[in-house]
């Protein structure tokens, strides 16, 4: 047996060991983290020479990029996120064409950064189901953390103690942290917006098939494009015009701004913050006249049959999705269905070491028919024609980017199934479609990030440009002004005392029906059920319009006008929502319908709209005496 000084040090040297280990540990991470941890590689990809004059300069003279590696380097393995991946394959031949076309252009590329692991995307262990034929398909949803654990995680400039985003978070943070002009990465389900919005930069997904996708590492070919972010808005415009090749055209203001209610609704956070910035940016630069509100799930459900069709399917008592919902679940599918059929036969082969999420998701057998398969590319062509028809050549579609703010660096949150729904929901629209979208910062609320997204038509990217490029400082400005102003609390508590008195008079009877010895019919128990739910739509609205939560308190209204469309109350409590956003057009048309339905709102109404500094024009002209 060992004596006592012995044991001793040897626990001494155990410990020395350790420090140094730590030390050197510590002081790695600390070079890593003086470029915030963007970069995987460093080098220099100069320009040619400036042509002699009279000829114009490179077009992007003096900016510099980096670009995510998934983007094939001359000389240089692609990485891909995976030690494995830049093992087993070599270095490549030629550069991908896209960064050949910047270098060419007059910029410099300085260097590859960190992707999420294969550009997958973490997948998350919660599930949903969706019913497709007969079957249904266990379908996991991908979190958006743009963590990398072997080449380590990126520090969110903005906010250090919050995830990046990804899958491109290290050309989010490049650009971020002003180490570089721009940047390039890849979006499939929002690798280029989610980093953007979560960074506070902006970042550009194009139309699909825009720009070239050759030398660079696919994910899901039908639905991967190359993106690019930036912070200044004329960079992005500059970078875009290079890589687009468009002709010249002069530029055109958007004849309609689509504020998207239902999308507005997924959102849990300074929802109507956002939604506030927009609107006020577009009345100040292009007049109120401009905007307009659409429920956008209602629309597809008229104008994407095809997805009309898996929203009808119910299976084994279960409640159907929204249009929206079911179209990111769609897009699952096909980014897991493309990924293996792109990378499986090398997964087989190598067996690589990867994340344990994703190795299970991509073990697990992913059965799709070709009859599945042509439905959902099908789904994709109608949802073009008809966010195309909405838009036409000079609309812009309003969205939030992300539905909640960025989780915490390292945190033990489980992103929930709704989160990841509601969050694909969103991202599926422009990943769907193949239309262009952009991620625009609109600052902070509390210690988070805050974005908005704008959406163009397929092939619109050069008016989407330049609409950023008009609005930019605009939405910046009434960000500030928003950010900074005290609102004062408005309340619906001006309804009469009748109109209480009757929402609980129909409560009432709701529960006679209910509690009575004998329902008169089931027609009457429906009646009572739906005016449960009218009583449950008025206390949410009302207590949200207290909460300032003006999108959420129109969502409900509009839910209980639907049900109970003669109900005037319902049409003046949405009326003042709306002028609380400053959307007068729609308040006038609800007030006049409360007029016509209830007289009395001639009293109520007025006194909504006292401290708006707006009055409109009610459709009863004895109001005027008032």
């Amino acid at each position: 047996m060992a004596s006592a000084p012995a044991n001793l040090w040897v626990l001494l040297g155990l410990g020395l060991a350790g420090i140094l280990i730590m030390t050197k540990k510590l002081k790695k991470n600390k070079v890593v983290k003086q470029d915030f941890g963007a970069f995987v590689l460093r080098f220099q990809l100069l320009p040619p020479p400036q042509p002699s004059p009279p000829k114009a300069p490179h077009p992007l003279t003096g900016l510099t990029f980096a670009v995510s590696d998934v983007f094939d380097i001359d000389g240089f393995v692609t990485g891909f996120g995976n030690l494995d991946w830049e093992r087993t394959h070599e270095a490549a031949s030629q550069t991908s064409s896209v960064v050949s076309a910047l270098v060419e252009g007059g910029a410099t590329c300085v260097g590859k950064t960190v992707v999420a692991e294969m550009a997958y995307r973490f997948f998350n262990s919660v599930s949903i189901w969706i019913f497709l034929s007969q079957s249904c398909l266990d379908v996991s949803l991908s979190s958006i953390s743009g963590e990398n654990k072997n080449y380590g995680t990126p520090t969110n400039p903005t906010a250090p103690a919050l995830i990046p985003g990804g899958s491109s978070s290290g050309s989010a943070v490049a650009v971020a942290a002003d180490l570089v002009h721009f940047s390039l990465g890849t979006d499939t389900d929002g690798g280029v917006r989610v980093p953007a919005g979560y960074c506070g930069v902006i970042g550009f997904r194009p139309s699909y098939g825009a720009v070239s996708h050759v030398g660079i590492v696919p994910v899901s070919s039908s639905c991967d494009t190359v993106g690019w972010f930036a912070k200044d808005p004329i960079i992005l415009r500059r970078v875009g015009h290079l890589l687009l090749q468009v002709p010249f055209a002069v530029q055109r203001n958007p004849r309609s701004i689509i504020i998207a209610d239902d999308c507005f609704q997924l959102v849990k956070n300074s929802v109507d913050r956002v939604a506030l910035v927009v609107i006020k940016s577009t009345e100040k630069l292009f007049g109120r006249q401009v905007l307009k509100h659409e429920n956008l799930g209602d629309y597809l459900d008229l104008k994407v049959p095809s997805l009309k069709s898996l929203h009808s399917k119910k299976s084994n008592g279960e409640v159907k999705s929204s249009s929206i919902r079911l179209l990111a679940n769609v897009m699952e599918l096909v980014k897991r269905h493309e990924f293996k059929c792109n990378h499986g036969e090398w997964i087989s082969s190598v067996k690589p070491t990867l994340d344990p999420i994703i190795a299970a998701q991509i073990r697990e057998r992913l059965q799709i028919s070709d009859m599945e398969i042509e439905n959902f590319r099908i789904i994709r062509n109608e949802i073009r024609v008809a966010l195309n028809s909405l838009l036409k050549d000079d609309g812009i579609l309003v969205i939030p980017t992300i539905p909640d703010p960025p989780l915490k660096l390292g945190g033990k949150e489980i992103l929930s199934e709704d989160y990841l729904s509601r969050a694909f929901s969103l991202l599926s629209l422009a990943s769907m479609s193949g239309c262009c979208q952009v991620t625009v910062p609109l600052g902070f609320h509390g210690q988070n990030p805050v974005s908005v997204s704008l959406v163009a038509r397929h092939g619109g990217d050069r008016f989407l440009l330049d609409t950023v490029h008009t609005m930019y400082a605009s939405l910046q400005e009434q960000a500030d002004i928003i950010e900074k102003s005290k609102l004062s609390a408005k309340v619906v508590s001006q309804e009469t005392s009748a109109d209480i008195a009757k929402e609980k008079v129909d409560y009432l009877i709701f529960k006679f029906l209910l509690e009575g010895d004998k329902p008169t019919s089931l027609f009457h128990l429906a009646a009572a059920a739906v005016m449960l739910h009218l009583h449950r739509l008025r206390l949410t609205g009302n207590q949200a319009f207290k909460d300032k939560q003006w999108q959420k308190a129109i969502g409900f209204y509009t839910e209980a006008i639907r049900l109970s469309g003669t109900n005037a109350t319902y049409y003046s409590n949405r009326a003042a929502a709306y002028l609380e956003l400053g959307s007068f057009l729609q308040a006038e048309a609800d007030s006049s319908t409360a007029i016509n339905l209830d007289r009395k709102c001639l009293v109520r109404i007025p006194l909504l709209r006292r401290d708006t500094g707006a009055l409109l024009k009610m459709a009863d002209p004895s109001n005027n005496d008032k």
